[in-house]
């Protein structure tokens, strides 16, 4: 019974040598007043990570995108910023993706639409532009609510036109220092 555990012993008595090859990685873990370590290859097991409201900043690591069993990862109620890794493209068994209330930047990648297993999704509340995913097979499920509260974000099944947006943009004004007065960029 692992219900309660804190230790999973994967090693060489459990499983026989040629079954797990030898890693030395161990990650702590420390979530909503909770501290865990992970030792050993138990990364690649894990089908869910919830790192909701966690104050965490900074960049969405890259590798993420390597967790290819993972099938739910919240990130949400955080302040990571940056752009949303291309490499989420390879979390083929992903159910739920949850990136919303952060200040991530830029473009969806399009790649997301390859992920045909992808039942939840929310980039809500960022700081997201461009055109919304192409609505095709899942993508053709998200609803407004998935993508509200990204000014600069346009598409299906957001109510801006796309060329109304990039209008709006472009008229925006930036005196001789490059500097935009974040008011007037907001309400625009």
């Amino acid at each position: 019974n692992l219900l309660g555990s804190h230790i999973l012993s994967l090693d060489e008595e459990s499983f026989g040598q040629s079954a797990l090859p030898d890693v030395e990685v161990q990650v702590e873990v420390t979530t909503k007043s909770r501290s865990d370590s992970y030792k050993g290859k138990i990364l690649n097991y894990m089908s869910a990570i919830d790192l909701s409201c966690n104050q965490l900043a900074g960049g969405i690591p890259v590798e993420l995108g390597n967790l290819s069993e993972i099938r739910a990862l919240n990130l949400s109620h955080n302040n990571l910023t940056g752009t949303i890794p291309s490499t989420f493209s390879k979390l083929r068994q992903i159910e739920s993706l949850d990136l919303s209330y952060n200040n991530l930047n830029g473009t969806i990648p399009t790649q997301l639409t390859e992920l045909y297993s992808l039942a939840v999704f929310s980039v809500a509340h960022n700081n997201l532009s461009g055109m919304t995913p192409e609505r095709k097979a899942q993508f053709a499920t998200f609803e407004e609510t998935s993508y509200e509260g990204n000014p600069l974000l346009c598409g299906a099944p957001l109510h801006n036109n796309c060329t109304e947006n990039a209008r709006n943009v472009s008229n925006l004004s930036a005196d001789e220092d490059g500097f935009v007065d974040m008011d007037v960029f907001y309400v625009s």
